[in-house]
């Protein structure tokens, strides 16, 4: 069997499609020190990850540089997620980053990124599932930490927005071991008591490892399985947690989680009152009008005499039945004097007056088609006659008769009309009357000449 021999792009080639076909290789996160940076003209980033131990070359594109939460320096420690393959001009494997985050934050960063991109898999995040809140909520469910300013915040705006809806609070942990635990088990007792229209859940800002108890995965499911709908309010403005995207609602601020669980009072006292000003114009301008009608119906002939009124009808009705009976006679005159026409027609066109006219009219036609055939035949007759004595009368053997002959080339087939014709020493045929002479041109005289040739 003969050995194949590769080329050095297709052995490249294949180890390409090896390392990119690796499960590991294809999304993996390493951590390393940043060293030989370039920025280049075209956007992408050049660099190289190292440690103690050893390096790899990496190349970050330009459409994944751009959303960089930081600016990569030279001996920058990082933590970075891409994938493994080789390029195929150089030989050479490199590391594609795609997502890039100081190591400051390290293992906590990594964890967030994992949990988030498997919910999102799970549709957890989907906008579809999403509910909306109640407009006017009885009963609000707060989840937070009872000793926080997030609670002032919170009992304040519900207090001063919507006095009318009850507040119900549930203490628990947000931060430390116990945290995750503690809100899951509030978040499925306030669902198992029914009493809330909404859940809001959350607390103050903080770093990452202080908000990492809404980072839990544990949190995240009890929040999608919630059947109360559920604002997350974590943190400041700046800040995202797994809660916030599984939430069906996110406010940027316990502040604003209030605000958007409840209308506000003083607004919808407004808009009641706009709505009581409209209601009471529509009902006096229908009365106006309802007025106006009654005083033009009560101002009416018909209801001031109605007897006049009916005497006026009775009168009406005296005129149509008039009428009726007159067209109904003219009705009866008129069909009267049609069915008399109809019979004088049948009688017309009895069968026996019908066939004997028919044969009146047959014999009658006779007659007069071998008339018009009689005339035509001595009409023909006459113009056959005329046009014999014609054609006689043209015959070129009656002129010769009278003493013309007629002269034609040596075989006889064209006829001689002018000198133009012949030649002297032509031969020709002249005919006559009675027969046909062979004759010789000898000589030629045109009109006017003295002499001949």
């Amino acid at each position: 069997m003969e050995q194949k021999i590769y080329s050095i792009k297709e052995l490249n080639r294949y180890i390409r499609m090896k390392m990119e076909s690796d499960k590991l290789l294809s999304e993996v996160w390493i951590r390393g020190e940043i060293s030989n940076f370039t920025h280049h003209s075209s956007g992408h980033m050049y660099f190289t990850l190292k440690d103690k131990d050893s390096r790899i070359k990496s190349i970050m594109f330009a459409s994944h540089n751009q959303r960089l939460p930081f600016i990569p320096r030279e001996g920058t420690r990082v933590i970075a997620r891409g994938n493994v393959s080789v390029y195929e001009r150089d030989g050479q494997y490199q590391f594609y980053a795609t997502q890039m985050q100081p190591d400051g934050i390290g293992s906590l960063y990594l964890a967030f990124e994992q949990l988030k991109q498997k919910l999102e898999a799970e549709g957890l995040f989907a906008p579809q599932r999403k509910r909306s809140l109640p407009a006017f909520p009885r009963v609000i469910g707060v989840i937070t930490s009872p000793t926080g300013a997030a609670v002032r915040d919170i009992l304040t705006t519900l207090e001063r927005r919507y006095p009318q809806a009850r507040v119900v609070l549930h203490p628990v942990l947000v931060q430390g071991k116990g945290a995750a635990p503690s809100i899951v088990k509030a978040i499925r007792t306030m669902n198992a008591l029914g009493e809330a229209d909404v859940l809001i859940v959350g607390r103050g800002g903080g770093s990452l490892e202080e908000l990492w108890a809404f980072n839990e995965e544990a949190v995240a499911r009890s929040i999608y399985d919630s059947a109360i709908p559920v604002i997350s309010a974590v943190g400041h403005e700046t800040d995202f947690t797994i809660a916030d995207f599984v939430a069906d609602l996110r406010a940027a601020t316990p502040t604003a989680a209030a605000e958007l669980a409840v209308p506000h009072a003083a607004e919808l006292r407004e808009q009641l009152r706009q709505l009581e000003r409209v209601l009471q114009q529509g009902l006096q301008h229908q009365l106006r009008q309802a007025r106006e009608r009654l005083r033009r119906l009560a101002a009416s002939p018909a209801l001031r005499q109605p007897q006049r009124s009916l005497l006026q009808h009775a009168e009406r009705l005296d005129m149509l039945q008039a009428r009726l009976e007159r067209r109904m006679r003219a009705q009866a005159e008129l069909t009267g004097a049609a069915h008399a026409r109809l019979h004088q027609r049948l009688l017309r066109y009895h069968p026996q007056d019908t066939l004997a006219l028919t044969k009146r009219r047959h014999v009658d036609a006779e007659r007069l088609l071998r008339a018009a055939m009689n005339g035509t035949l001595k009409e023909k007759s006459q113009k056959l006659a005329y046009s014999i004595r014609q054609l006689d009368a043209l015959s070129p053997l009656k002129v010769m008769a009278r003493g013309y002959s007629l002269v034609y080339d040596e075989k006889g087939q064209r006829l001689v009309k002018s000198l133009n014709d012949v030649e002297p020493g032509d031969l020709v045929k002249v005919k006559l009357t009675d027969g046909e002479l062979d004759c010789q041109v000898w000589g030629m005289r045109g009109e006017g000449d003295g002499h001949g040739d």
